[in-house]
């Protein structure tokens, strides 16, 4: 490597890292409101708890499909910010200019997703409360006082939920612009917002009746609202990076979004379908693996969110870099991303491994629950560099408008392998909740594999957005 590609190099660095470390304390911050959030269930009751089993995917289900367009946006709004900056001419630490600077695209394109999310956000709202209890009764096996609490927490979230859509299209558009820092500091405001009210309403605090999930339900309602109001508001300066002021150029801008979100509303659909099912077995096997379930996915939500930190500077500089015509330097940002996940988590899996007894307790004083959940860390622990590749190669690639490809492997590791493995290793081996866990640590190193040779090929490269 020549001295000059040495400092592009390090420069390529600066810039995944600049945009990653604010996405990566974002996502840390939503996770100690998720484990604080468990944790505050976990010791008002296990049915408080179990019931998150039920309601957690419900309401990540619905954000994850119908806010597909995300991807779009993030393609669309990075690939025109970088062609922009190509045309201007500007150098590496000159991409967050004015927002005007941005180029008519970006804003276009920014004011559609905009548009869309509130759209889709009231559709999502209709469908999921007209049928929550047709939802409600696939779980019917995990009793009806964990399906009271889901309920307590469903009814208060979804009739709100084109807020959560807004809030979290505004967050992707300023990503997608190279802006992380701004929904880092807004989360952090609503997060000391949110854990507060949520303490007073789940245990009744300051007088207030203690409503368990249904306070936690109401305490994330409050605290999306306030976040949609702040990160609009970013997106209406005229000096952002990039603005949803002016008007024009929508339509073209969401046609385009469209056709790279059209693959992934697909993948969403087929992927949660799965993860269902993937749910239904893991409420078979009883209110004390769905509690203990929960305490694996707070403990390793902290990984998988690092994982998505470097996945969104991936996505966001691969859009940029694209954009911007520069195809070599897109493939050398998602693997310098991918280097910085593998290392991060990795060390995270070493303390999993070194300390699962400590960890499971932290987030359920019951000693059964710990004591179904701390040999599933174990295995969990081995996941982590599988789930930094793929999480970051997958992400690179659908910022690059390659979501027929991700569909693909996403269909066939999050439906076949995951559901199969697990049914095999829960079921039929009697592994019960470790053999859950194998199930997705099988599912994550089947997607590295997958990803890994389709980057390699480099047809991501040359997809027109």
């Amino acid at each position: 490597m020549t001295p000059t590609e040495q400092q592009r190099e390090r420069a390529l660095a600066r810039e995944v890292a600049r945009i990653a470390w604010p996405a990566i304390a974002q996502s840390l911050l939503q996770t100690l409101v998720f484990l604080v959030d468990r944790a505050m269930l976990g010791h008002h009751g296990s049915v408080s708890l179990a019931s998150m089993q039920i309601s957690g995917p419900y309401v990540w289900t619905l954000t994850g499909v119908m806010g597909a367009l995300q991807i779009g946006a993030v393609a669309v709004v990075g690939r025109e910010i970088g062609r922009a900056a190509r045309a201007r001419g500007e150098g590496e630490g000159e991409r967050e200019g004015e927002g005007e600077g941005a180029g008519a695209g970006a804003p276009a394109a920014a004011r559609g997703a905009m548009l869309a999310a509130l759209g889709l956000g009231l559709i999502g709202a209709v469908v999921a409360v007209t049928t929550l209890e047709s939802v409600l009764g696939v779980f019917s096996h995990a009793g009806p006082d964990v399906l009271d609490a889901a309920r307590g927490y469903l009814g208060a979230a979804l009739p709100a939920f084109p807020l959560f859509l807004v809030a979290s299209m505004a967050a992707a558009v300023h990503q997608a612009a190279g802006d992380t820092r701004t929904p880092l500091y807004v989360t952090a405001f609503i997060n000391v917002l949110h854990l507060g009210l949520g303490a007073v309403l789940v245990f009744g605090y300051l007088g207030a009746p203690s409503l368990g999930a249904r306070g936690a339900g109401i305490a994330s309602v409050v605290s999306v609202a306030i976040e949609a109001v702040i990160l609009v508001g970013s997106l209406l300066r005229r000096d952002h990076v990039v603005t949803i002021r002016g008007r024009g150029g929508e339509l073209d801008a969401l046609a385009r979004m469209a056709r790279v979100a059209s693959p992934v509303v697909l993948e969403r659909v087929a992927i949660h379908a799965g993860y269902f099912g993937y749910v239904w077995m893991i409420a078979a096997l009883g209110e004390r693996a769905m509690a203990g379930n929960q305490t694996l996915v707070s403990i390793e939500s902290v990984c998988f969110l690092s994982a998505d930190g470097f996945g969104i500077a991936a996505a966001a500089v691969v859009a940029q870099r694209l954009g911007a015509s520069e195809p070599a330097q897109a493939r050398s940002a998602a693997l310098l991303a991918m280097r910085m996940s593998i290392a991060l988590l990795s060390s995270a899996g070493i303390v999993f491994a070194l300390a699962p007894e400590l960890l499971t307790h932290l987030f359920s004083s019951d000693p059964a629950i710990a004591a179904v959940a701390a040999p599933a860390l174990v295995v969990t622990a081995c996941a982590q560099p599988f789930m930094a590749s793929a999480t970051v190669l997958g992400e690179a690639m659908r910022g690059a408008g390659a979501t027929r490809s991700t569909f693909a492997v996403s269909l066939v590791c999050g439906v076949g392998v995951r559901i199969g493995v697990t049914a095999l290793a829960a079921f039929w081996l009697d592994l019960g909740l470790t053999g859950v866990w194998i199930g997705s640590t099988v599912d994550w190193l089947a997607r590295t594999i997958l990803f890994g040779a389709l980057f390699v090929r480099g047809e991501w490269q040359r997809i027109r957005v």
